[in-house]
């Protein structure tokens, strides 16, 4: 299997393979705690991706909500169960592609989304997204090289307030599904430019 492709995790060797790592030593605190939300919520929270940077990353990509490609049990088994850029879906693979335009090394890098967990519906209330931008301080603590966070999407946007007096930096993009594409192509376009420039002010840092 080639993990160097974009929707890798189509494949479900891949997604077996992928499960194999959730107790590595830089993702195993991860993995934790998102066993500890899964007690605590009937809602479906997918993994970190281990071939991500987990507590090692210096940047945190917080996006806004999991789609149903995180599922793995909701899509008839074609979900992963990952919060990944190798997913099988055109978010996921427009954040493969940008990633690599903005010449971010993959493991100084974690994603994760604002209101965390899936409910079997795209739309957001209110309370989740103050729920959720809790929730984030939470998961901060976790990541004790965290030096940069990029907010995703404008629902994820609504984390800056709690987050601006944390020790990162903190910047933000359009996030880089299909409608956003639809509706401001030309700032889905810049995603990598900003992306970019987040990771380029760690050496500030």
């Amino acid at each position: 299997m080639n993990i160097n492709i974009a929707r890798s995790l189509h494949d479900p060797a891949a997604r077996v393979a992928r499960r194999a790592l959730l107790e590595e030593p830089h993702v195993r605190p991860l993995t934790a705690y998102v066993e500890q939300l899964r007690a605590s919520s009937p809602d479906e929270f997918p993994d970190f991706d281990p071939l991500d940077g987990g507590v090692e990353a210096r940047m945190l990509f917080l996006l806004e909500k999991p789609g149903p490609m995180t599922s793995a049990s909701r899509t008839g088994g074609a979900g992963s169960g990952f919060i990944s850029r190798d997913n099988d879906d055109p978010t996921a693979e427009a954040i493969f592609d940008f990633m690599r335009k903005a010449g971010i090394p993959r493991r100084e890098t974690v994603f994760w989304n604002m209101i965390a967990g899936w409910n079997g519906t795209r739309k957001v209330t209110a309370r989740e997204v103050r729920e959720g931008a809790l929730e984030t301080l939470r998961l901060v603590r976790l990541l004790p090289r965290l030096r940069a966070v990029v907010l995703v999407g404008k629902r994820a946007e609504r984390a800056y307030p709690l987050l601006a007096a944390e020790a990162f930096s903190l910047s933000s993009s359009v996030h880089p599904s299909p409608l956003v594409r639809a509706s401001q192509e030309t700032s889905w376009r810049r995603i990598p430019e900003d992306w970019r420039a987040a990771y380029r002010a760690l050496a500030n840092l």
